[in-house]
């Protein structure tokens, strides 16, 4: 099992609430709409890999302390263990800097409420709504043969 560190960088626009979405281009999960971030390297902590990550995907900086834990999620994939992973989620809401498309992720604004559950993986609508809304998640979400859930305990 390998750690992932996941970060959904929140801002207000104009009084509409919006996280910050990408189109994942390639690797497990392509043509998924997920938040920007990705493993987390050899002597790294989840905060430091959330804020390298965000900085290589999508462009913007991000300091240690503008970080809030939203979820810690395992997750077995029974028919890949090498897939099976423990996923850091945080959120930011204080950044610099200007969104850009990488190799890995077409990144864009979307307002929260109309977040494309149904484009993203299949347990996110399961915990992403309660953690963006201030609940902590702490859960395990068993993946089968096809990404789907299996089980949970969102």
């Amino acid at each position: 099992m390998f750690d992932v560190a996941v970060t959904y960088i929140l801002r207000d626009n104009l009084g509409v609430a919006e996280v910050l979405l990408g189109e994942k281009l390639r690797g497990l999960g392509a043509g998924n709409i997920v938040g920007p971030g990705g493993k987390v390297e050899e002597g790294e902590t989840p905060e430091e890999a959330a804020i390298r990550e965000v900085r290589e995907e999508v462009g913007l900086v991000i300091e240690s302390h503008a970080l809030s834990p939203l979820a810690r999620i395992h997750y077995p994939f029974l028919h890949r263990e090498n897939l099976s992973q423990r996923s850091f989620v945080f959120s930011a809401q204080i950044f610099s800097g200007e969104i850009r498309d990488s190799g890995e992720l077409v990144a864009s604004w979307w307002p929260v409420e109309k977040i494309p559950y149904e484009r993203m993986w299949s347990d996110a609508k399961l915990w992403l709504p309660r953690a963006l809304s201030g609940q902590f998640i702490d859960a395990t979400v068993v993946i089968g043969e096809n990404n789907e859930v299996l089980s949970h305990d969102c």
